[in-house]
């Protein structure tokens, strides 16, 4: 076996800190990918495809789907022990995925691409579950305590900015390229050819990064290796908290794309211009929530940021207003504020995670978790994808109306009426079931838990501090104190 490919005995500080600079990089180069291939490009390439809300909702289920191969890939890690190498076999495999995807137009008949399409994507998550449970123990065991809430919040951080910087070139090329190429589906194909390099670009930073070699006796009987994290009342809370947590963001999530691109009429560009949006927000609050994080306990950055978002979901159901300019402002709002709080939310979650999985023993911890996860992302989309098609022909019209009779003539006026039918359900079903997964995070602990009041102000005070900076001229100051005071409303801030 090559000499980089073997697992160390002991590493240095400095090679733990050349290995950390690699994974940076290679987040870089993966979440390129990530946008170039799933998310809006990949909803929107099946809408194009003709895909109906059910198979939609199908594919959206296939990556959740995927993760149940965490389990054989649990007994794989644990027996091989080569986690750097299963990890960048499996990923190789993965991300040729997409190579098939991208030429898929030009030799697969128009009847038979959605089911190509859709096998594709199996093989692509199928491996990467396998990778991903080999890369969770591998880094587990190699970044130190001491830096990992701090080194996950800047890897975020520099994972979305690249993202953020691929989604909006493509947000201003795939039309011109479509027009350019006459054809989306070869434009498609030529932005999942990028995506798939990039990815490729990602597994040589990897293949840098040191392995810790794992000394935990291997224990083949399977009930006995996955009990040992069932056992843990607070992992189970955990995972019994973000599976609830899965399901009711993956109601919705992922017909986004399919509800701006058939509902509303919107582009994929607007799409793309909304997802950076996001980002963008994302870039900017992954420090903070990474400060607080580190000065409370992440689940106190959970109980102030997903609350907030699960009440950003009931904004969806106002695009039915069908008007444009509320379309845009209601799309807007709802993506910084998902922006800002979906920051805090990735974080503190993944931290936690790894917090509760204890070093060598992380891989059936690990792999347990993103299963839960996976089965409850599953059957949710799934789910939706039926609810869709079946309440797109019920209407529920709300309308307020205030009539003045002292005219010669009755005079009604009032906001245009509010229509809630097929998609606009689901969301107000996965508010539904967010609130019932906050409820779930009650019973999680972490040491350094703070009063939600505390981490809520500490969390407005930094956005302040933030803000003022940048707010030098008097017409930025008046927006800052505006946009400031608006988002202590939101967050539920006591004035004095």
């Amino acid at each position: 076996m090559l000499r980089w490919m073997r697992p160390a005995e002991t590493l240095s500080d400095s090679e733990v800190d050349r290995g950390l600079r690699m994974l940076l990089r290679d987040a870089m180069a993966s979440q390129t990918m990530i946008v170039l291939t799933v998310g809006p490009f990949m909803m929107a390439f099946a809408v194009l495809l003709g895909a109906s809300n059910v198979v939609l909702g199908l594919i959206g289920a296939i990556g959740p789907l995927s993760q149940i191969l965490q389990l054989p890939a649990v007994f794989l890690v644990e027996r091989v022990k080569l986690r750097k190498m299963l990890t960048l076999g499996a990923a190789f495999i993965s991300r040729l995925a997409w190579i098939v995807i991208a030429s898929m137009p030009l030799w697969t008949p128009p009847p038979y691409r959605i089911p190509v399409f859709m096998g594709s994507l199996l093989l692509f998550f199928g491996m990467n579950a396998v990778a991903s449970c080999a890369f969770s123990s591998w880094t587990r065991d190699l970044i130190p305590d001491t830096v990992l809430n701090t080194f996950f919040g800047k890897r975020m951080m520099w994972a979305t900015i690249f993202g953020a910087t691929v989604s909006l070139i493509g947000a201003f090329g795939i039309d011109a390229l479509g027009d350019a190429l006459e054809s989306q589906l070869h434009a498609y194909g030529v932005v999942f050819s990028i995506g798939a390099l990039a990815g490729f670009v990602g597994l040589f930073f990897l293949g840098h990064v040191p392995e810790p070699r794992m000394h935990r006796p291997t224990e083949h009987h399977a009930i006995k290796v996955l009990s040992e994290p069932l056992r843990d009342a607070n992992f189970r809370a955990l995972t019994v908290f973000l599976a609830t947590w899965s399901f009711a963001m993956n109601l919705c999530g992922p017909f986004f794309a399919a509800y701006m691109l058939r509902r509303q009429g919107l582009s994929i560009t607007w799409i793309l211009a909304f997802s950076v949006l996001s980002q963008l927000m994302n870039i900017l609050f992954f420090p903070v929530w990474g400060q607080l994080a580190q000065r409370f306990s992440n689940k106190s950055v959970l109980v102030v940021a997903a609350p907030v978002f699960v009440l950003s979901l009931l904004l969806w159901p106002l695009t039915s207003l069908n008007s444009l300019w509320v379309t845009v402002v209601v799309m807007t709002l709802f993506h910084v504020l998902a922006g800002i709080t979906g920051a805090g939310i990735a974080l503190a979650a993944n931290n936690l995670t790894y917090k509760t999985a204890p070093k060598g023993k992380a891989t059936p911890y690990m792999a347990l978790n993103v299963l839960a996860q996976g089965a409850a992302s599953t059957i949710a989309p799934i789910i939706a994808g039926v609810l869709a098609d079946r309440l797109e022909y019920w209407n529920i019209v709300l309308s307020v109306q205030s009539v003045y009779k002292g005219g010669d003539a009755p005079v009604a006026f009032g906001p245009p009426p509010l229509e809630l039918h097929g998609l606009d359900f689901l969301f107000i079903l996965a508010f539904i079931f967010g609130l019932y997964a906050l409820h779930r995070l009650l019973a999680v602990r972490e040491e350094g838990e703070a009063p939600e009041e505390e981490v809520r102000a500490e969390f407005l005070a930094e956005v302040e501090r933030r803000m003022r900076q940048v707010s030098t001229l008097p017409s930025i100051r008046i927006f800052t104190n505006v946009a400031i005071a608006s988002l202590g409303r939101v967050l539920g801030r006591k004035e004095a």
